[in-house]
């Protein structure tokens, strides 16, 4: 579930391994490249963590921060 803290959209993802974790963010890279909307995320073994916010709108969250975490959320299940 997608929380809203410091003018971002946050959720932090776990997966079974790191394989999957790195399919996920591949996946999720594809995504935000076809939108030009690209998140800010760490990647620790089989946890990712994404904070979304809309760099050139002053770094809050937008509609178009909110549209990718919809797209985010389909591709992790």
């Amino acid at each position: 579930m997608w929380k809203e803290e410091k003018n971002t959209l946050y959720q932090k993802f776990e997966f079974k391994d790191f394989a999957e974790a790195f399919s996920f963010m591949t996946r999720v890279a594809f995504a935000a490249e076809k939108m030009d909307h690209h998140p800010t995320w760490k990647n620790t073994y089989n946890t990712v963590e994404i904070w979304l916010s809309t760099h050139d709108a002053g770094d809050v969250v937008t509609d178009k921060d909110r549209k990718l975490s919809v797209k985010i959320d389909a591709l992790a299940k």
